[in-house]
């Protein structure tokens, strides 16, 4: 008798019209969108049905920030001349509110949970598209191996495929901090408890939102950044700003911190000490990770389709979100898409019209992109050193929150409106907005760049009276 097993065959190569891998933000739009049109679609996914927004970031993320909001409004109710019996020690006082992590727990999951079963009981089959739980890994040309969730394999082949698998938090080689306990941003959103103190790695937007939130819910945090102001892409005015904004809600920001290893606390593994390069310290309950997401490529068998990556690891594509494999694009984060779901929801725009036989690029798109702090950024164009920088000569506009009347009748007055316009031509080139209803402001901007709109008819338009909105005739008045 041989003692060699048989080798197992490999199942049949199904081919149909499209093949997605990844469920994010482009992918599950185009494989629903195609799927609706008649084609035969396959979309594969790990884990996160519906995507990582809707999982792990944006959706969780400001499920938890609105809920903070609450508590602050409630705490501050007293200064709105509104009377809580709690409220008895003046117009200065804090009302005695809390937050209860289970029910918070369960409001989140209850968002989240709605959203993804959304998803996988009515969006995904009413679009007529074959939905696939379990892992892929291209074996061929645009082909994968589906190790499926139910412990099955199937090998599928398409015409054409999209690459959407997003990113994941990024974590260092950092001395120590492999056996230190730490939450990365994904690990925070299961809040399985409120810190006595946390101390957060990174000021880029993932960071300073997640500090701002613990600090709304009364947890002291302790914010290290290795860059000498917060948010890198910002002009120092903006990033001063935030820091303000956030040192208001009790967070400790510490710039130039580089750090160089993590230990336990006193040694009892209680806590974490982080170090850094210029000898401060920063000792902690918990410690969270936000120095970024990298590329989920790892796995993937990318060299078996032919798809290179770039220096950074992200799916190398084109203007038209072609990779270097006939046939296969990609799209989203792991495409090296800025990391916002408007974003990816962008590209599916593109691939969606490209697949329909239309003309659509990804080149020289309006961005915009909003950090939900307290209160919020919002962001559209080129900053004021980006302009300069581009050969601009620019003039600046620049106005409090305070003066704008709705912002007085809400009580939020801090930050300010931003707006850099092109001194020649008048063009508006860029604005950062800090206030109430930050990001919808920004928005605003956005549709007057995109109308090609001059700074002077964006001040003289007659925007409606008490709005946020309304501080862009305010702020771009102080250009005359």
């Amino acid at each position: 008798m041989s003692d060699q097993t048989t080798p197992t065959a490999s199942p049949e190569v199904e081919d149909v019209d499209l093949l997605v891998v990844g469920g994010g933000k482009a992918g599950k739009s185009l494989a629903m969108t195609r799927a609706k049109a008649g084609d035969k679609v396959v979309m594969v996914e790990r884990d996160k049905i519906g995507g990582t927004c809707v999982n792990v970031a944006c959706i969780p993320t400001k499920t938890l920030i609105s809920a903070a909001r609450v508590l602050r409004e409630v705490q501050g109710s007293a200064a709105y001349g509104v009377s809580l019996p709690e409220a008895d020690g003046g117009s200065e006082a804090l009302v005695q509110a809390r937050v209860d992590l289970a029910d918070l727990r369960v409001r989140k999951e209850k968002v989240v949970g709605g959203m993804v079963a959304a998803h996988r009981d009515k969006l995904f089959p009413g679009s007529g598209m074959d939905f696939v739980l379990g892992t892929a890994r291209f074996v061929a040309e645009r082909t994968v191996e589906i190790q499926v969730s139910d412990g099955t394999v199937r090998r599928v082949r398409g015409a054409k495929v999209l690459i959407n698998t997003g990113t994941t938090p990024a974590v260092p080689a950092i001395e120590g901090l492999s056996e230190a306990p730490y939450w990365t941003s994904e690990d925070l959103l299961t809040l399985p408890e409120l810190p006595s103190h946390l101390v957060v790695l990174g000021g880029g937007v993932i960071g300073v939102e997640m500090a701002s939130l613990m600090g709304q819910l009364g947890v002291p945090v302790t914010l290290l950044h290795a860059g000498e102001l917060v948010l890198d892409r910002e002009d120092a005015d903006v990033a001063e700003q935030v820091t303000k904004d956030l040192e208001a809600l009790g967070v400790e920001v510490l710039a130039g911190a580089r750090v160089t290893s993590v230990s336990p606390a006193d040694g009892s593994g209680d806590g974490v000490v982080v170090h850094t390069q210029g000898g401060r310290e920063a000792t902690g309950s918990h410690l969270l990770v936000a120095l970024g997401r990298k590329p989920v490529t790892e796995g993937l068998g990318l060299d078996a389709a032919g798809v290179e990556l770039t220096d950074r690891g992200f799916v190398r594509v084109d203007d038209h979100l072609r990779t270097t494999a006939e046939g296969v694009y990609a799209a989203g984060d792991v495409a090296g898409t800025p990391q916002f779901t408007h974003a990816s929801w962008n590209d599916f725009r593109v691939l969606r019209d490209l697949f329909n036989g239309k003309d659509a690029s990804t080149q020289g798109r309006l961005i915009p992109w909003a950090v939900f702090t307290t209160p919020e950024l919002g962001h559209v164009g080129m900053t004021e050193i980006e302009a300069a920088e581009a050969g601009r000569s620019v003039r600046v506009a620049k106005t409090p929150t305070a003066s704008v009347p709705r912002a007085k009748t809400l009580g939020q007055t801090d930050g300010f409106y931003k707006v850099i316009v092109d001194a020649d031509t008048d063009e508006i080139l860029g604005a950062a907005i800090i206030g109430e209803a930050a990001s919808e402001v920004a928005t605003s901007v956005q549709m007057a760049m995109l109308g090609h709109m001059t700074w002077q008819q964006l001040r003289d338009a007659v925007i409606t009276h008490p709005t946020m909105s309304e501080g862009l005739n305010i702020v771009l008045d102080t250009l005359g």
